[in-house]
């Protein structure tokens, strides 16, 4: 790959990466290749300061957050079923969407046929929580219970119409495919806590699969692989090829590793690839995951009363509530950004099931985490965050009756709360208008939370860029600001 990274030195010409370091003594770099090579001799296991990323610790502003959690809800939840209320849209019930509303907006070819566009008020109950009073639906009792930490924005939109370019977009910065993510980002510039485990662990949630996810959204793009997010999985195997085969002891492994290194490092001394070098770090990773991996995944040392927290569903590997729960256990280890995903909010019909459905599975141990990293004196640095990749209609997909409705994709605006980190607790952000169609007030692109987001982490979002094809990369592309009214 002819790529380089800017904002680190650059090797002296005709010099391969492993030959500039071994000339000019053991920098930061040097001592970085030798941990990996021989980690227990320089730092104890499991001990901060081995991968301090591109910025080498050197962040850009004191940070809030020293980690995240990212609650992702595939498939687009609906605003007015959750957290924005709006009476006014009940009442007119089963009118036409007004044009002056729509504007002229383009629909997807899901609906934007139908002859008629009625309006659909939601069929639950609000109710204002909290001394924040901010409106909750009656699906999420939990997550009211919890309201005065969160910072629900209300006035989210997006560009991206459908759901692969819209989590694209959320997920990597770009609606085209091929960029790194969030979670490589992160570990790109801020590195790791734990040399024990990867910087950014991906947890989904088997079940219904309308809308399928793909690697790419956790990978590493341009980024040198090692960035790329690490899927966890239910069952005796969490790592795929992580254990030894049959016949295969650990010291043979080692001995096999040390060969490989050696043939790896000569390959490099001759190539000058980068890529070489992060294959040397990934098995070392892997090599000391088959211990750490198997510790974090077992459950058994938590008491009953954090299962009773997080609901039934926690004892069950693989469900939503026991992914939150080893979340909090990978954030304890010092995994920077752990991604979860839970599928199946993509409702063009019966969505007044769908949606029950999916909060039921959701709404306790969404709040139990938030509890739980309170608890613990970690929400302060944690950042956790909840949302989809747009929104939905106001007017019903197909036909609207006294109880059943269906809702198409709406990027205009849509709702997602983040907690902890820095964040303001306690106020709702944003407003959109009476029909939840369009943004009245503080509206929030996708770059800009993305900025805010790594402002929080402590770097600023337009100086951490990887040059890549002839040009300067970065997570918010060439837009986004940070939303300073959301930081306390």
């Amino acid at each position: 790959m002819n790529s380089q990274i800017c904002t680190g030195p650059l090797p002296a010409a005709g010099l391969s990466r492993r030959g500039f370091l071994n000339r000019f003594g053991m920098g930061l770099g040097g001592l970085a290749l030798a941990s990996l090579m021989k980690p227990a001799g320089l730092f104890a296991s499991g001990t901060a300061g081995v991968d301090r990323g591109i910025l080498g610790g050197q962040l850009h502003h004191p940070a809030k957050a020293k980690r995240v959690i990212y609650l992702f809800m595939a498939g687009g939840p609906s605003q007015m079923e959750t957290f924005d209320y709006k009476p006014l849209l009940n009442q007119r019930n089963g009118e036409q969407l007004p044009d002056s509303v729509r504007m002229g907006q383009r629909l997807t070819g899901m609906s934007g046929n139908q002859s008629s566009l009625p309006l659909a008020g939601s069929i639950y109950k609000f109710a204002r929580h909290g001394k924040s009073g901010a409106w909750v639906s009656e699906l999420l009792p939990h997550t009211a219970r919890v309201v005065d930490d969160l910072c629900i924005i209300n006035s989210m939109y997006t560009e991206a119409i459908n759901h692969d370019p819209a989590i694209t977009f959320l997920q990597t910065g770009s609606q085209i495919s091929g960029r790194p993510s969030i979670g490589a980002w992160v570990h790109y510039g801020l590195g790791s806590d734990n040399d024990n485990l990867p910087a950014f662990v991906v947890l989904i949630t088997p079940g219904k699969v309308d809308q399928p996810l793909y690697a790419r959204l956790w990978g590493s793009g341009f980024l040198p692989s090692r960035h790329q997010g690490v899927q966890f999985r239910s069952g005796k195997d969490p790592v795929l090829y992580l254990n030894n085969p049959d016949g295969v002891t650990p010291e043979s492994r080692r001995l096999m590793l040390d060969r490989l290194k050696e043939l790896h490092e000569h390959a490099a001394d001759k190539l000058g690839d980068t890529e070489i070098d992060a294959r040397i770090s990934q098995y070392e990773m892997a090599y000391r995951m088959q211990s750490s991996v198997p510790d974090v995944m077992d459950l058994s040392s938590e008491p009953e009363s954090v299962f009773e927290l997080y609901g039934p569903d926690s004892k069950k590997p693989g469900k939503f509530a026991a992914n939150c729960l080893l979340a909090r256990r990978l954030a304890e280890k010092g995994v920077k950004f752990i991604q979860l995903y839970h599928q199946g909010w993509d409702q063009h019909g019966n969505l007044p099931a769908g949606i029950k459905t999916q909060c039921q599975e959701t709404d306790q141990a969404c709040a139990a985490l938030i509890t739980d990293l309170k608890q613990r004196g970690m929400l302060d640095d944690t950042l956790v965050i909840w949302g989809g990749e747009f929104g939905r209609t106001s007017y019903s997909q197909g036909k609207l009756t006294a109880d059943n409705y269906g809702r198409d994709h709406h990027p205009r605006c849509f709702t997602t709360w983040i907690a902890g980190g820095g964040v303001k607790p306690g106020i709702v952000y944003g407003e959109t208008d009476d029909f939840s169609y369009n943004i009245a007030r503080d509206g929030v692109h996708v770059h800009d939370f993305h900025a805010t987001m790594m402002h929080l982490l402590g770097v600023n979002h337009e100086r951490l860029t990887y040059f890549y094809q002839g040009r300067y990369f970065r997570l918010t592309d060439v837009h986004g600001k940070v939303v300073k009214d959301l930081i306390a």
